[in-house]
């Protein structure tokens, strides 16, 4: 996510970083490289300027060129200004008043309302507990009404029935009196899309607006289409009265223009990001999260509030207390390890939100990384439950029958076993107290203020 951009400005950054004092020259020099990086990741010009002018403002000030680190003062005015531009901080979304608390999607065909409907109706149902109801209003493109109820099932959403051919406001009103019926907390309503932004499109949603009144105003938006996104924002707002935006294949977006350029532009903030085609990839906008991960700081809160969500907590409690009671770390815990990890998504996603996550997934680059772990739990899968119990009495027979019933050869298995040895020696160092060691050399590598207080 946002490669190019976190790479351009990470070399800017190094440029003045560990300087003993900062000169206006630098500065200078330091403001160009950054207006040109700004531009190749297809930030808005006006957006650039304003971005570059307060980041040379504070950096001339007495703060930073009387700093006895003003390579780090630098990096802070920076990543100051990239929080700001990018909304300061998250702005969730309104759902206080009587129920059901009406949700309209808006936005250009092809970029991903319905997938998108259905991503936010599994958060909402999963993180506020809410019974969610979603309806289509698209009665022009083909299969799309068809596409929403699958989406639905999928979330374990409500999903009210439509028919092509069916007034767009008539479906919504009739959608709007079943949820009352069923006592829904919130109804998602999904709109027609266009190619373009028509004069008739606006019409009917500006319309379907008026008749349900929504307490939310999504404008859903493809993030790869650059600055290219806050113009149609903005295009949007002018007609409807937006409350904020969903950036939609962020994952897939290495420039990142329009994160940085749709807040400034439409005045409305982002307040979800699209980060995968699964129904679980929507994450909640964070503006100085995302400011510490396009400057490769990662997402440690982030990182720890996702693992929260999809590690099993029962099992985590499980290995702790065998680990604490001195019992053996086995193949078997180590293969749950591998299945707990493959459950929070992709290691390249989970990398972005480690400090230092580029430098590791380039050196990452010609390795899949996902693949390996599926690899490393097919070979385990292949051994008895007395093997992954006991993993000292695999020797070389044993090891030609595991690696034939994987699919695999001999030398998949020895370099599994060696990671299995390095990690149980890890897991030996957590148990006699090494964690608190683990965590102050992690400490060192995060930006001030990220790691609690005792």
């Amino acid at each position: 996510m946002f490669e190019n951009l976190t790479s351009r400005l990470s070399r800017v950054l190094d440029s003045v970083r560990g300087q003993g004092r900062l000169t206006e020259e630098q500065i200078n020099a330091a403001a160009r490289e950054l207006r040109m990086a700004l531009l190749e990741a297809d930030v808005a010009l006006p957006v650039v300027k304003d971005f570059v002018d307060h980041v040379k403002q504070a950096a001339l000030g007495v703060e930073i060129t009387k700093s006895l680190k003003p390579g780090q003062e630098f990096l802070r005015v920076v990543q100051q200004q990239l929080t700001e531009t990018l909304g300061g901080k998250a702005e969730p979304l309104n759902l206080r008043q009587q129920p059901p608390a009406i949700i309209l999607m808006a936005g250009l065909q092809g970029s991903g309302k319905t997938t998108t409907t259905g991503k936010l109706a599994r958060l909402l149902k999963e993180q506020e507990k809410k019974k969610v109801m979603v309806v289509s209003c698209d009665v022009y493109r083909p299969a799309a009404i068809e596409q929403l109820r699958v989406v639905a099932g999928q979330v374990g959403a409500e999903w009210f029935a439509s028919e092509s051919g069916q007034d767009p406001v008539a479906i919504a009103q009739a959608a709007l009196a079943e949820a009352k019926r069923q006592y829904v907390d919130v109804l998602i309503v999904d709109t027609a899309g266009r190619t373009t932004v028509d004069e008739a499109m606006m019409k009917e949603i500006a319309a379907l607006h008026a008749a349900i009144t929504p307490v939310e105003t999504l404008f859903v938006v493809d993030s790869m289409t650059g600055q290219d996104a806050a113009k149609t924002a903005r295009a949007f707002a002018d007609v409807l009265p937006l409350t904020g935006v969903i950036l939609t294949k962020v994952d897939g977006d290495a420039r990142g223009g329009a994160a940085l350029s749709v807040r400034q532009v439409t005045g409305r903030p982002i307040k979800y990001l699209g980060v995968g085609e699964k129904s679980d990839k929507l994450e909640v906008f964070h503006p100085d999260r995302i400011a510490t991960r396009i400057l490769g700081q990662g997402d440690v809160l982030g990182l720890i509030e996702e693992t929260a969500r999809k590690v099993d907590q029962d099992k985590a409690l499980k290995l702790a207390q065998k680990l604490k009671k001195n019992k053996r770390f086995d193949l078997e815990d180590f293969r749950e390890q591998m299945l707990q990890v493959q459950n929070m998504g992709s290691m390249e996603s989970l990398l972005e939100k480690l400090p230092g996550g580029m430098q590791l997934q380039a050196q990452l680059k010609n390795v899949d990384a996902d693949k390996q772990m599926r690899r490393t739990v097919a070979i385990i899968n292949s051994m008895t439950m007395q093997e992954r119990r006991f993993p000292d009495l695999i020797k070389a027979s044993r090891k030609r029958r595991i690696a034939a019933g994987a699919g695999v050869e001999v030398q998949e298995v020895n370099k599994l076993m060696r990671q299995f040895e390095t990690t149980r020696d890890m897991m030996k160092k957590v148990a006699s107290g090494g964690m608190a060691k683990m965590m102050r050399g992690l400490a060192g590598r995060l930006p001030p203020g990220m790691m609690p207080r005792r």
